[in-house]
């Protein structure tokens, strides 16, 4: 039995479509049902019931559908007891929300290729609802979102979660401390609209009984930032996305008497039998964000202190993507 042609259908199966699986397999719709096909003949059975466009398993895919998890999983076991199984010689799609990626992402990277030169990344930088749908349709490994992945197949892990702060101007906003009623009066700027941060800063006025006088909805964090240096208005974003550019850039946390919800971070990744790389990496990130997050700082993973004098490795770029 030939296990390309297992695998093909186990992600049919489990993707509920042909094309999604020859997305995820890299192959062209045609060649993924050439494959389920020439299974069927060696089978000598339909696993597919194409009657009509609705996707759906025969009785004999559904049982079979449990057979080829286990050949793949043995293959894997198999692969790995011979010393054949690099888990990590493969190509790996990750997505992430954009206030990940001015966090720990690239630094977790870079040492997830130190590791692993073997490992090529595809990486994409969307929003949570985009990164969820690109997971649901198995063109994406693993995602780091604001919300966790809830669809067949898929696995999630809560993150440490991050400080949302009010920023602005250095140079405009100066009070040592504001009040709500005094950001209220202020332009203010957020993710955008039903996102978790946008909700919950609508939620805080309105449990302190303060009516805003603007807020806008922004989907990037580069262009908050450059709005907030600007003097557009006042933006609220993860505390450990921005801190490095407080020395760089004409930025500051404004210290509030209300505490902004955080901004909670899932994993999610969908698990492959015949391959164990998806969940090495998603190891491998919790270590790095639970030691990130414990150090402080960053020191302990090589981040240098911030000071006036020294900038931040992640400065550079930053102030790039900015432009």
């Amino acid at each position: 039995m030939n296990l390309r042609f297992v695998e093909a259908f186990y992600w049919v199966a489990t993707l509920k479509s042909v094309t999604r699986a020859a997305e995820k397999l890299f192959l062209t719709q045609s060649a993924m049902s050439s494959r389920i096909a020439a299974l069927e003949e060696e089978l000598g059975v339909l696993l597919l019931d194409r009657r009509d466009k609705q996707f759906r398993l025969t009785m004999a895919g559904t049982r079979f559908l449990v057979y080829a998890q286990r050949l793949l999983e043995l293959q894997r076991e198999a692969k790995a007891e011979m010393g054949s199984g690099d888990a990590l010689a493969v190509s790996l799609r990750i997505g992430a929300i954009e206030s990940v990626l001015h966090a720990w992402l690239i630094p977790w990277m870079e040492q997830l290729r130190t590791e692993n030169p073997a490992l090529e990344l595809e990486l994409s930088v969307e929003t949570t609802p985009v990164l969820i749908e690109q997971m649901r349709r198995g063109t994406q490994d693993l995602v780091f979102t604001a919300l966790p992945a809830t669809t067949d197949g898929v696995r999630s892990r809560a993150l440490p979660s991050m400080e949302m702060v009010f920023v602005g101007s250095a140079s405009l906003h100066r009070r040592r401390r504001y009040t709500l009623q005094e950001l209220a009066e202020l332009e203010l700027l957020t993710f955008q609209r039903g996102s978790l941060p946008h909700v919950a800063l609508l939620e805080l006025f309105r449990a302190a009984r303060v009516e805003p006088r603007r807020v806008h909805t922004i989907s990037s964090v580069s262009a908050m930032l450059q709005m907030a240096q600007g003097g557009f208005g006042v933006a609220t974003l993860p505390r450990e996305a921005v801190r490095h550019l407080f020395v760089v850039a004409d930025l500051r946390e404004l210290p509030c008497d209300a505490r902004l919800q955080p901004l909670p971070i899932h994993a999610s990744y969908r698990s492959d039998p015949s391959a164990q790389a998806v969940e090495t990496v998603m190891r491998s990130a919790q270590a790095f964000v639970d030691v990130w997050n414990g150090s402080g700082d960053g020191t302990a993973l090589g981040r240098p202190r911030t000071k006036t004098s020294q900038k931040s490795p992640q400065s550079n770029a930053s102030k790039k993507s900015m432009r």
